[in-house]
């Protein structure tokens, strides 16, 4: 849920490299849908992800979130704005969540897409809640965790069904 339907684009994107990150390297100003983007903004990363070991992954799993509850809180707090929709670093982490384990291939990043944003979108409980009632950094960024991990489990049950 965002609290900013008609916020603009702030400038400082452009100049301050946190707020860069946290708008997905300026996915995040695109005028629709800037959680679409950012979600695709974090494709390009899945050949680099996918050569680490699983130990790797985790790692990187591990401090991309932790660095985005500051990151977004950081940001949402610079813009004095709950959850700008232009921040989407949280989605990117939902994606990177969404295709851990998945194979390799372009059906499969475009099948965890479209999954992960069916969860993102959607929000089922408890994603929904989370969204409404967690604030700052952690709140922007935990529904876009959890919306991975359905999309992660989602991901798994196909893969294992049709591999």
């Amino acid at each position: 849920m965002t609290d900013n339907a008609v916020t603009p684009i702030p400038p400082s994107v452009w100049r301050n490299p946190w707020h860069f990150l946290a708008f997905g390297f300026g996915s995040g100003t695109l005028p629709k849908a800037p959680g679409t983007w950012g979600s695709l903004v974090a494709l390009p990363f899945m050949p680099l992800w996918q050569m680490l070991p699983d130990w790797g992954y985790w790692l990187m799993l591990g401090v991309t979130m932790l660095f985005g509850f500051w990151l977004c809180g950081k940001v949402a707090d610079d813009l004095r704005v709950h959850d700008h929709e232009g921040i989407v670093w949280d989605e990117m982490v939902g994606m990177w969540i969404t295709l851990w384990l998945a194979p390799a291939g372009w059906q499969w990043l475009l099948l965890g897409f479209l999954v992960f944003r069916l969860f993102d979108i959607l929000k089922p409980w408890p994603i929904r809640w989370i969204d409404r009632h967690v604030h700052g950094g952690v709140g922007i960024m935990l529904d876009d965790v959890l919306a991975g991990v359905f999309a992660w489990l989602s991901m798994q049950l196909i893969i294992w069904s049709f591999t």
